[in-house]
């Protein structure tokens, strides 16, 4: 039980880790990230709001995700619930200061690239399931045998170009985002010696079954009156 809490402490760390990368990218006042282009694209062409094209995004790329056999896990649905959170608390607190020139900007950028990489090694290496995002680039690095740095490049050039033409925002920062997301992730795994072709994530099947056995353990575990 012990170990399993530990994962999961492991699992939300690195989901703070990523919204906190996020919003320091946010901050650098360069350009929003590939993604939210294309979240507020979407929200443009079909009236609803940034945070209901997320929604709409994520829910399509689970759909691929489980699509192309990648198993779809507790970390999955917290990722999408925890992250919003954590990126509303940091915005809301207004603990990073706002860029105010590009001098700034940049190191923030990459500062954000950073902790960002770290928090996905963090709560891929649980194997509760990646982020619905993070799941598609595990799911096409084992089909295509491209590294990560080569699939993750291609997704967020994909979403930015598709949120621009949608009408979404862009700047330089964006296109740094779009670049060098890729290499970052690549060069933390490597750090890490973290291999995320060797992970095997744990599905909402799998999930229950443990609770369940966590369950009947402690009922027999429990001395009679």
């Amino acid at each position: 039980m012990k170990k399993e809490i530990f994962r999961y402490l492991k699992l939300i760390l690195g989901f703070f880790c990523c919204s906190l990368g996020v919003v320091i990218i946010i901050k650098s006042n360069l350009g929003f990230s590939p993604w939210d282009v294309l979240h507020q694209g979407i929200s443009k062409v079909g009236g609803i709001t940034i945070g209901q094209a997320a929604i709409l995004v994520g829910s399509t790329v689970v759909t691929l995700d489980l699509f192309l056999g990648e198993k779809i896990g507790s970390g999955t649905i917290l990722n999408t619930l925890s992250m919003g959170i954590f990126m509303d608390g940091i915005l809301y607190l207004d603990i990073i200061p706002l860029s105010t020139n590009i001098l700034m900007g940049i190191p923030m950028m990459f500062l954000g690239l950073f902790i960002f990489s770290i928090g996905c090694y963090l709560y891929i290496s649980t194997g509760l399931g990646c982020g619905p995002r993070d799941a598609l680039m595990v799911a096409l690095t084992k089909k295509t045998n491209f590294s990560v740095r080569s699939i993750r490049s291609v997704m967020e050039v994909g979403v930015l170009v598709t949120g621009y033409l949608l009408g979404g925002y862009a700047g330089i920062g964006t296109v740094m985002v779009a670049s060098f997301t890729g290499s970052f992730m690549q060069g933390v795994f490597r750090l890490f010696d973290f291999d995320v072709k060797s992970v095997v994530h744990r599905d909402i099947k799998m999930e229950a079954v443990l609770l369940k056995n966590y369950i009947y353990r402690g009922k027999h575990l429990k001395k009679p009156n």
